[in-house]
């Protein structure tokens, strides 16, 4: 499946247009990232794009979260690399992350909460302000943006990539698509 078709199933399945919004900054960090590993830039961001498709179906099952998807995703004939990395994404169910486009997805799904959590509170709400340095000071703040889990974006560094070069990397992505993400 294309990307095209892959975004029109997103519109059919998630109505909710933050959500919607964080499907495609996770793609956008998953696609530079493929870039950075010179890997499948269209796989990877097909992950990235998809990776939450179940999630208004299942945002009170966490356990059936990633593995409806992954029934979906299945059901369209996706390269089961891009499924198993989908299943991965979600912690709960215990899954080795065996391959780097499930590591990438793992701790690509939250940074992109931290970035837009940083861009908010800037005085110009402008993602094109946010520096990485800004990001890294948030990162150690235990108070600030409580739900994203600091602990799933450090494992960043099971794709040999430092806590420095993942923000860059990631920032980078989603400056690249500020006016999509609204920001």
């Amino acid at each position: 499946m294309k990307r095209e078709e892959a975004l029109k199933l997103i519109h059919k399945k998630i109505k909710n247009d933050n959500l919607i919004k964080h499907c495609l900054a996770v793609e956008a960090v998953m696609k530079e990232l493929a870039k950075y590993f010179k890997e499948n830039e269209e796989k990877w961001g097909l992950a990235g794009l998809l990776h939450d498709i179940d999630y208004e179906q299942t945002k009170d099952n966490p356990q059936k979260h990633s593995l409806l998807g992954a029934e979906i995703l299945q059901s369209y004939n996706f390269e089961p690399e891009i499924i198993r990395a989908i299943k991965c994404h979600n912690e709960i169910h215990g899954l080795a992350r065996e391959d780097s486009i499930s590591r990438a997805l793992f701790c690509a799904d939250p940074i992109t909460g931290l970035i837009v959590a940083a861009t908010l509170v800037l005085p110009s709400k402008k993602i094109k302000d946010l520096s990485k340095e800004n990001i890294l000071n948030r990162y150690k703040e235990k108070g600030f943006a409580k739900s994203v889990n600091r602990e799933t974006i450090a494992t960043c560094q099971e794709l040999n990539l430092s806590l420095n070069e993942f923000v860059e990397i990631s920032l980078r992505a989603m400056q690249k698509i500020s006016e999509i993400l609204g920001l």
